[in-house]
């Protein structure tokens, strides 16, 4: 068994951070092996990708102890090389969802925040602790969080050390729901098939339109929009979806 466990959920990729006595802590070598499964063919070529945390937690974050020692170059090469595989996840050429249960904490809830979506049950405990040992979120997590909650929140939760749960998560619109304990996977992978019915073409120039929009000028933002509808225009699968409207059947969508 590997420290990141690669499987497929009829077609949804499913990748399992596997380090439970450790409470998935994030050290290299995990690290090094989720970015070597995000690589796999197959698993890019999924219509969909979950990711979780096997045993107690989705991620309690870096794994401290590992960095105990290490001279401030090694340090800095160490989280360089982790943000690199937070920026390919975020970068994902499918929907990514995390699903999360137990602690979610630091370089674990940044993980989380690379995902499109999130689903928690009600044990999932969220945080970036960071400034409390001395240091800052390293791998976007400073970045998403702004974005998804404004500076005055990031800077209440990351400066007083706030950990809070699902609901709290649910409200500051940090997930996208919160499903009963010990059904984050189940539920992640219901939505994961409801994208994947979506024509895909269309899914991955919507997110990538959102992502682009979230910090650029208005103008900007709407050329970005009309761009991507014109693209879409002109495919095989918006001419699919029309007729199959018009004809009153499910659409057969081929991504192109």
């Amino acid at each position: 068994m590997g420290l990141v466990e690669a499987a497929f959920h009829e077609g949804i990729a499913v990748c399992t951070l596997n380090r439970p006595e450790k409470l998935n802590a994030l050290s290299r070598a995990l690290e090094r092996e989720l970015d070597a499964a995000l690589s796999r063919t197959e698993v890019r070529s999924a219509p969909c990708l979950v990711v979780t945390g096997a045993g107690r937690a989705f991620s309690a974050g870096a794994d401290v102890g590992e960095m105990r020692g290490s001279s401030p170059a090694d340090v800095l090469a160490y989280y360089r090389e982790s943000g690199e595989v937070y920026e390919r996840l975020a970068a994902f050429p499918r929907p990514t969802i995390a699903a999360v249960h137990g602690y979610c904490l630091g370089g674990g809830f940044e993980l989380a925040l690379a995902c499109d979506f999130r689903v928690a049950d009600p044990t999932a405990v969220f945080g970036l602790p960071e400034v409390s040992i001395g240091i800052l979120p390293s791998s976007g997590g400073t970045l998403r969080l702004v974005r998804a909650v404004g500076p005055a929140r990031a800077k209440e939760l990351m400066l007083l050390r706030r950990r809070f749960g699902a609901q709290e998560a649910l409200a500051l619109g940090l997930v996208t729901e919160v499903v009963e304990e010990g059904r984050a996977l189940a539920r992640a992978l219901e939505l994961a098939r409801e994208l994947a019915a979506l024509p895909p073409l269309a899914v991955e120039v919507a997110r990538r339109a959102v992502d682009a929009v979230a910090g650029a000028p208005r103008d900007a933002a709407l050329l970005i929009e009309r761009l991507g509808y014109g693209v879409l225009a002109q495919t095989r699968d918006a001419r699919e979806a029309a007729d199959a409207f018009l004809e009153r059947r499910e659409p057969r969508f081929e991504g192109r």
